[in-house]
């Protein structure tokens, strides 16, 4: 009656708000977990499904985790792309939350729309930014390389967002819209954008990503897309119970898709007029 519990870290945000569902799900079925930290270090992962399997776990979920393509124990995996045999994968809708995220903003009249797009590492990164090349293109505007920056580093931090703006703002490219990985990174980004002179969302709106538990107490409160991530873990603990009771049931759903939601709060406003931008910009020079 125990699982494993594969996370890349434990931190205020994504993994902290799914582990909150799974859990509940978990020992609702009577059932407790091991829970490992891998940092998406493969020599970690491949040493925690060994030191798991030692100990006779009954299944294993993995949350943004890259697990092996085949594995013998009972597995559900949360936002991992691939399709692995003999796991059942709980997976966002990234398409509706990028057309999401692009119609609010284009509703709102922005044009100049920049992305900090998610590090190499994580498992949603390319069907995010695949899904807002899509929405780009569906709003009829086009992704301007200057305005795209990708965050770099593995700390759990708000350093990673700020670092990317900061690029971003080097560039010298005009922008009046900001769409973020996630939340996270939105909350160190607007610090770049403030220190820059710029201000939130008068001269430039931002949109976050998750909706963690922080975004609706942040000044201004930040428009984000919300995951339902507590659903997600609920889900991927329930898949993992009926996978665990019934492990040759060939007819078992092998995706389970959650839509996103928007929530719109106090980080997007219409763009600036022409002449606020170009005050905006002599604002920045004159720091």
């Amino acid at each position: 009656m125990t699982v494993g519990v594969l996370v890349p870290e434990i931190s205020d945000g994504y993994t902290t708000l799914v582990l909150s569902g799974l859990e509940q799900g978990l020992l609702q079925a009577g059932y407790f977990y091991f829970l490992i930290s891998h940092h998406h270090r493969a020599e970690l992962i491949e040493q925690a499904l060994t030191m798991l399997a030692e100990r006779s776990v009954d299944g294993i979920v993995a949350i943004d985790t890259m697990m092996p393509l085949h594995t013998q124990i009972p597995a559900v995996a949360v936002s991992c792309p691939l399709d692995q045999e003999g796991v059942t994968h709980i997976v966002l809708n990234h398409r509706r939350a990028a057309e999401l995220a692009i119609d609010h903003l284009v509703g709102l009249g922005h044009r100049k729309i920049a992305i900090l797009k998610g590090q190499s590492f994580s498992s949603d990164t390319t069907p995010r930014w695949q899904a807002i090349r899509h929405a780009v293109a569906r709003a009829k505007l086009k992704l301007n390389p200057n305005l795209v920056a990708q965050i770099e580093g593995d700390a759990p931090t708000h350093e990673p967002g700020y670092f990317a703006a900061q690029r971003l703002l080097a560039a010298d490219e005009p922008f009046t819209a900001l769409f973020c990985f996630n939340d996270v990174s939105a909350i160190g980004a607007i610090r770049a954008l403030r220190e820059a002179g710029l201000r939130v969302p008068q001269d430039v709106s931002v949109v976050g990503f998750d909706d963690v538990q922080s975004a609706a107490f942040q000044n201004p409160g930040m428009t984000t897309v919300r995951q339902p991530l507590s659903q997600m873990g609920m889900l991927a603990a329930e898949a993992l119970v009926r996978q665990i009771l019934a492990p040759v049931d060939h007819d078992a759903v092998k995706q389970m898709m959650v839509d996103p939601e928007l929530v719109v709060r106090g980080s997007t406003c219409p763009p600036p007029s022409s002449d606020g931008i170009r005050r905006r910009r002599k604002r920045r020079f004159t720091l």
